[in-house]
């Protein structure tokens, strides 16, 4: 794969028109979008179908979790949506519900660990009696068991959450900032360069290209460090 096909651009915008304004943007450079709670709840439902009709490939990050025959139920559908990639929490029964429900289906499921914007104190309030690297390491076997597409975690566990899966399974890292950008509110990031040698197959940026003066150029440049890297 290029690194067209391993970038994708979250769209992180509060609305349609803003939505369309980065695309348009961006124009053929980007081949991969993001769609996460913020647009969807904005009418980006209808609008992520709509893009997957165009040729583009969406990212539907919903970070599913319910009983078992709800999340089934949804992931049918949204099969029918035309989606190439969709989040759901790494609970070993949901992970199980949703590769039956996609079973023959180019749709590739995505185990989400941890938060890349939690660490340990923040998993020890929720609850959890392991530190985030411990915790990512459980859920990606449980992924893979589970026959699961790929995962979603920080890059700085990449390396670790490779060497589990194996070589095929999708690694979806967010968290992405460039050498020198804000964090924002993410703990545990890398930059696009180490994220690849660390093993990840595909990288998610928005801020930094979204909220971009120029978002195009940061695209390009972003897309030459990881040609570079690959």
């Amino acid at each position: 794969m290029t690194a067209r096909d391993r970038l994708i651009v979250g769209l992180d915008v509060p609305n349609l028109q803003e939505a369309e304004k980065v695309i348009t943007a961006l124009g053929d450079d980007i081949l991969y979008y993001k769609i996460g709670y913020q647009l969807a709840f904005a009418g980006g439902l209808e609008f992520a179908r709509d893009l997957a009709a165009d040729g583009k490939k969406i990212f539907l990050d919903m970070k599913l979790l319910d009983i078992d025959n709800t999340v089934a139920s949804g992931v049918e559908n949204i099969v029918k949506m035309g989606m190439s990639m969709l989040t759901l929490h790494a609970y070993p029964k949901a992970m199980r519900a949703a590769v039956a429900a996609a079973k023959g289906s180019d749709l590739c499921l995505l185990g989400v660990t941890v938060l890349t914007s939690m660490d340990e104190e923040d998993l020890i309030a929720a609850g959890y009696e392991y530190d985030p690297h411990t915790l990512v390491l459980r859920r990606a076997e449980q992924a893979l068991l589970a026959g699961m597409g790929g995962i979603v975690c920080s890059a700085e566990e990449s390396a670790a959450v490779r060497k589990i899966i194996g070589p095929d399974m999708a690694l979806v890292t967010p968290g992405i900032r460039p050498t020198g950008s804000d964090k924002g509110d993410q703990k545990r990031v890398m930059t696009p360069t180490e994220a690849i040698k660390a093993g990840s197959s595909h990288l998610v940026v928005a801020r930094p290209i979204v909220k971009a003066a120029d978002p195009k150029e940061a695209a390009r440049a972003i897309l030459a460090e990881m040609d570079a890297a690959i």
